[in-house]
């Protein structure tokens, strides 16, 4: 199993060739893109060249780009006007890089309970648009299970794709494999107070493209690395190893380097690297168990 992670907090304070020598030399094996800045290389000129100049630098080195997020957030007017116009160049530039699987937030507007349905059949067409673009640049999106506050108690409910049920049910309706996968974001799962292992099993095998791996205390989204906080990683490894997920085992979290000095950053990046490396090989020696 592949571990990878992503390059956001790094990429902000060094840019992001320089964040990806820094994983590269951390001892990634794989690397996962965050596009999330309108400042970031696919929106600036000379972007083309750049992204095959990185390409270059991960291959020399033997590492890959396996994974990238889009841009998100901002609210539903300005994701929606704003950056998801912006796709084609996110897809086409990822596309350089040799990613294959592009992490796309569903559309967020406004409260979801009582309005499930109507949010659920929105984001199908919203993704349906996204696939003729996505397949020219032989781009599979990744769909992401999502959360948000209490409009008065400020606390963590379900959004869009929230329950695994409903995570299934979007990549079953879109029905093309070729062009669309499960990304498990196992914080936000805990955060909407369900088991990441119990979802990880719902999702199965066959929906589970790739993963966002970070710790939470199941009540704010702490992006820290596993073990830091209340997940079972004891559980979630098994519950990966018994769907036979062969997936990387990808970090999204960079919280854990916000503790630290920027002359400590390498050495985060290596010990996250070494850490995620014993959880990738604990999976692999749990699938032992289901064979």
């Amino acid at each position: 199993m592949k571990i990878s992670t992503q390059t956001l907090t790094l990429a902000k304070n060094y840019g992001l060739e320089r964040a990806v020598e820094m994983l590269i030399d951390a001892g990634w094996d794989a690397i996962d893109v965050s596009i999330v800045d309108l400042n970031d290389i696919p929106f600036v000129d000379g972007w083309e060249e750049r992204a095959k100049r990185l390409r270059k630098l991960a291959n020399d080195r033997g590492v890959t780009f396996d994974q990238a997020h889009a841009p998100f957030g901002g609210g539903f007017e300005k994701y929606t006007t704003t950056l998801v116009p912006l796709m084609p160049r996110v897809f086409e530039f990822c596309s350089i890089l040799g990613i294959r699987d592009v992490v796309v937030h569903p559309v967020q507007n406004g409260k979801y309970y009582g309005r499930a349905e109507e949010l659920f059949q929105y984001n199908l067409e919203f993704y349906r648009g996204l696939a003729p673009i996505a397949k020219k640049f032989g781009i599979r999106i990744a769909i992401e299970n999502m959360w948000q506050r209490n409009r008065i108690g400020g606390y963590i409910v379900d959004d869009v794709l929230a329950p695994p049920e409903e995570l299934c049910r979007m990549y079953d309706e879109l029905a093309d494999p070729d062009t669309f996968t499960v990304c498990l974001d196992l914080g936000h799962v805990a955060l909407c107070n369900r088991d990441p292992e119990a979802a990880i099993r719902i999702v199965g095998k066959e929906r589970l493209g790739c993963l966002h791996i970070h710790d939470v205390d199941y009540k704010d989204d702490l992006h820290t690395l596993p073990g830091c906080s209340k997940i079972n990683w004891q559980e979630v490894c098994r519950a990966l190893a018994e769907i036979g997920y062969e997936g990387n085992f990808n970090l999204e979290a960079d919280n854990f380097f916000l503790g630290f000095l920027p002359e400590h950053h390498e050495l985060c990046a290596k010990f996250m690297c070494d850490a995620s490396r014993i959880f990738a090989n604990k999976i692999e020696a749990l699938k032992a168990e289901y064979k």
